[in-house]
């Protein structure tokens, strides 16, 4: 049987899982927090009072923490494109007799919960007054118009197995974030990447469940595309990032290293992400692998060590660079 028939088979076989999935992992809209908790209210007459307390605790915040905020911000506001590319993948099915199946109705429902981050973030960067909303907000369309390849194809595995990954590492980044920014005394946006944080946590749950229930389909398949994944090496939703007048990709790089500077997200992270999901797949007990994706697992469980010795070698530019994001704003 070909592999992709395969792949469909063992998706349509997992759907009637999908909505126990959603109860577990997913909270009902009534009931979830929503931007509006944490910012200050329009309605309010204290509300110009607020802004500009909001502004206050703002300025103790340095050029490469708005960096970092920033490219947060614009990769969360990307989420047209996560949502239209899942939509494409083997087993999603909005059209014809599966357009309400379980696998269309969760990337609904994980991209409504996602599409939240963004909104409280662009409006948080809006009412700091510490960065180019202008600028900002070319870079978000560039990067949705630009689209991403983040080298799944329309394989379901591929795309769980870097949803698992991706979903992990954003998770570390906003925590981080939020750590930074409680210790130069702002709890407000200490606490709102805390609880992004937290839907980030629970969404990587979801996807390394559905792995973890893909292993137990084929596993062959399964461990075979984990490798696939790793060798071409998971690269972030944001790699497309460019600013006004630049090229696609362009700015990534320079934030990437912003990032690694702060210590917000590095290359020993990658490497921690991949350990924990090689323990949490159990790798080692996957039973009935074909000879290749033997040959796979033995990879995959000899890579996080490779890559340390890697990651010990890296060196990363000390030096700033400038983004038009935040120094066209006259930020130090």
């Amino acid at each position: 049987m070909p592999e992709k028939n395969i792949r469909l088979e063992v998706m349509q076989a997992i759907e009637p899982q999908v909505e126990g999935f959603m109860d577990s992992f997913l909270i009902p809209i009534e009931e979830i927090w929503q931007p509006s908790d944490f910012l200050p209210d329009s309605e309010n007459e204290g509300f110009l009072e607020a802004v500009s307390e909001l502004r206050g605790d703002s300025k103790e915040l340095g050029y490469d923490f708005w960096v970092t905020m920033v490219a947060d911000t614009i990769t969360e506001e990307a989420l047209p494109t996560y949502e239209s590319w899942l939509m494409d993948v083997e087993g999603i099915d909005q059209h014809g007799p599966h357009k309400t199946n379980g696998w269309s109705k969760w990337v609904r429902a994980w991209t409504a919960e996602e599409n939240r981050h963004g909104d409280v973030l662009n409006k948080y960067l809006y009412l700091s007054g510490r960065v180019n909303m202008r600028e900002v907000e070319i870079t978000t369309q560039h990067l949705i118009s630009d689209g991403f390849d983040i080298g799944t194809d329309r394989d379901p595995y591929k795309n769980f197995v870097y949803t698992s990954f991706q979903e992990l590492a954003t998770n570390i980044s906003h925590k981080r974030v939020g750590q930074m920014a409680r210790k130069k005394g702002n709890a407000l946006l200490g606490k709102m990447c805390t609880i992004i944080a937290g839907d980030e946590m629970r969404h990587h749950l979801a996807y390394r469940e559905f792995v973890k229930t893909i292993f137990g389909e084929d596993p062959s398949g399964m461990m075979l595309a984990f490798a696939d994944m790793m060798k071409k090496k998971i690269v972030m939703p944001a790699h497309f990032l460019r600013e006004s007048g630049g090229t696609i990709g362009t700015a990534f790089e320079n934030f990437s290293n912003c990032a690694q500077r702060l210590g917000v997200y590095t290359a020993q992270d990658y490497v921690e992400i991949l350990k924990k999901l090689n323990t949490y797949w159990e790798l080692e007990k996957v039973r009935s692998l074909s000879d290749e994706a033997e040959k796979a697992r033995d990879y995959l469980i000899k890579l996080p060590a490779r890559l340390e010795r890697i990651s010990e070698r890296m060196k990363f530019p000390e030096d700033q660079y400038r983004f038009k994001w935040v120094e066209a704003n006259g930020m130090i």
